[in-house]
């Protein structure tokens, strides 16, 4: 299972002595070269902390990673993937300042994609903005991209901001998960203990979706 994320805008300000190196970030090999053209100097020299401590929004306040047991942080580690404006791609560990960026496709399109295409997952679960989405398209049969929809007086209608919050809360059930889901089916067995939802099949180019309803 690969899980990508959204970074988010609210952030944390590091406080220790360590700094950010990028030889150490997940895809070094791949990226260094990108990554050093978009990092500035006043970032580089900035205090650093893990990315999942620096990201504060509101889909990591949901997701609430420091109380997840080792295992589920353990499975979390190798499952999931922060979608970053100027760093591409980071693991939770991988150790960031706090920045401010706004990511274009264009810096990331050629080098991500030879980096996560090479990626073995049976399950990409797709929790990112449509901004983000931009820098890789996934191979659609094996990806679900999950949307978030309200339900109010029997009307359903697309969920915006708070979306976040659900796709972090989602995150947190499949990472406490006993079973990884290796299946969009296995996706949904483990959703529906949570949320209200439904699973729509992939077509052509697009990929199955996972839509939870809240009601409200």
């Amino acid at each position: 299972m690969l899980i990508l994320l959204p970074p988010s805008e609210g952030k944390s300000q590091p406080a220790g002595k360590e700094l950010l190196n990028l030889s150490k970030l997940v895809f070094a090999d791949q990226l260094l070269e990108v990554r050093r053209s978009l990092v500035s100097k006043s970032v580089a020299k900035s205090p650093a902390a893990k990315a999942i401590d620096v990201y504060s929004g509101v889909l990591y306040q949901a997701l609430d990673w420091s109380s997840l047991s080792a295992t589920a942080k353990a499975r979390g580690e190798t499952s999931v993937l922060i979608v970053s404006a100027i760093f591409g791609v980071l693991r939770p560990s991988d150790v960031i300042p706090n920045y401010k960026a706004k990511i274009k496709s264009s810096d990331w399109k050629l080098a991500l994609k030879p980096a996560l295409d090479d990626l073995a997952a049976d399950l990409i679960v797709d929790c990112r903005s449509s901004t983000y989405a931009s820098v890789w398209q996934p191979p659609a049969g094996k990806t679900v991209a999950v949307r978030v929809f309200k339900k109010e007086k029997g009307k359903i209608s697309v969920i915006t901001h708070l979306s976040k919050k659900y796709r972090g809360e989602l995150t947190r059930e499949l990472l406490k998960s006993g079973k990884t889901p290796k299946s969009p089916a296995e996706l949904l067995a483990i959703a529906e203990k949570h949320f209200d939802c439904k699973l729509i099949k992939a077509k052509g180019n697009l990929p199955w979706y996972l839509d939870l309803i809240i009601n409200f």
